[in-house]
């Protein structure tokens, strides 16, 4: 049997029907920068959000830019994340003109360790980027509760958890602004790069607005040096025909990570937790094993597609070298790169599927613990 680590073809099977006409329409009428169907979907997801305002971008890392310089974060300014995200988020903080500052995350749930975040803040800390890693929220009352105390900006980058909650609140809202990336193995993913950012604050709205579009109060008036960073009309077609369908793929996530861990039980490797208060959504399944690269060579060999999110973290990237971090700064993520492996997971999975993994990762623990 073999398994992709996510199956876009049987998404896009099941939907073309809805997807083909929608990308025709914005063919036909030749919309195609910040078209109807940016607008509208704009609209929808804000409102899945629960937010006030969506501006849609190029990506996800345009997203968490757009948003840091809409806050007014730049030269000379500090700003806090885990040392165990994506690189896209510290890119930001760069090009945004700030001092990216790394700390470590929690080896429960993967995510920020909010004591680290105390501890890491200093009188030019003007932001803190918790990132909602592999579908599942930040602790963001403790965030918050740092945030408040020291007159912070809280940026989400929840670019792995579209419809998640935390406490009732969607991924997204808890900050001043959110930012989501539609890359398409997303849980909400586009025909290629999308990225958008929801906030309830009016002025970081607009201001995001023009920065995605050559810093554009109305045409041909630039009011800010701003990009040409637009959500593109074809992929806000795309996006608005999946994201009725977003919710109910969730649940199928979830389902599939119950089953997981149901056959994982004592089966030699570490499954995710689901810490209290949270909604999980499962953009990633990621297991933890002491062999994991032998676990990903046997796996692969039997045709089953894994990934892991992520090798090497940030503090020991050769890009950033000049942030003047070692190896051992931030052990818990430093460990956790060792060992992590992401399973299979999309909503389409079968039963037949995950029953094949499990029994792959079962016997392959057998097989090398009796050796």
């Amino acid at each position: 049997m073999k398994i992709p680590f996510v199956d876009l073809q049987t998404q896009y099977a099941n939907i073309a029907s809805e997807i083909i006409p929608a990308v025709e329409s914005v063919m036909k009428r030749g919309a195609f920068i910040l078209g109807e169907e940016v607008e509208a979907f704009e609209e929808a997801f804000a409102e899945f959000c629960g937010a006030k305002y969506c501006v849609g971008v190029g990506s996800g890392c345009d997203a968490l830019l757009w948003a840091l310089k809409a806050c007014g974060i730049g030269p000379g300014d500090e700003v806090i994340t885990a040392a165990n995200t994506y690189i896209a988020t510290v890119l930001a903080i760069s090009y945004a003109g700030a001092r990216p500052v790394l700390v470590d995350c929690r080896e429960d749930s993967f995510q920020i360790d909010p004591s680290a975040v105390r501890k890491a803040v200093t009188p030019r800390t003007k932001a803190v980027i918790p990132v909602h890693l592999y579908g599942q929220s930040a602790d963001m009352d403790a965030i918050a509760a740092i945030a408040e105390e020291y007159h912070l900006v809280v940026i989400e980058d929840a670019a792995q958890a579209h419809g998640a909650e935390y406490r009732g609140l969607r991924c997204g809202k808890m900050g001043r602004a959110g930012c989501f990336s539609f890359y398409p193995g997303k849980n909400l993913g586009a025909y290629g790069d999308g990225g958008a950012i929801v906030t309830d604050d009016e002025e970081v709205a607009g201001q995001a607005r023009m920065f995605r579009n050559y810093g554009q109060s109305r045409k041909y008036y630039h009011d800010i040096v701003g990009w040409n960073s637009r959500l593109d009309t074809m992929q806000a077609a795309v996006l608005g025909v999946k994201l009725p369908r977003l919710s109910g793929w969730n649940d199928a996530r979830r389902r599939h990570a119950d089953r997981y861990r149901e056959l994982l039980d004592s089966a030699g490797v570490i499954p995710p937790s689901e810490t209290p208060g949270n909604r999980h959504v499962y953009h990633l399944f990621v297991i933890r094993s002491t062999r994991r690269d032998e676990l990903l060579a046997d796996l692969s060999a039997r045709g089953i597609g894994c990934g892991i999110h992520y090798p090497i973290p940030v503090h020991l990237q050769k890009a950033y070298r000049d942030l003047g971090y070692s190896a051992g700064d931030f052990p818990v993520a430093e460990r956790l790169a060792a060992e992590i492996l992401s399973l299979p997971i999309f909503p389409e999975l079968t039963e037949e599927q995950i029953e094949y993994v499990c029994r792959a990762v079962r016997e392959f623990v057998e097989r090398t613990h009796s050796a």
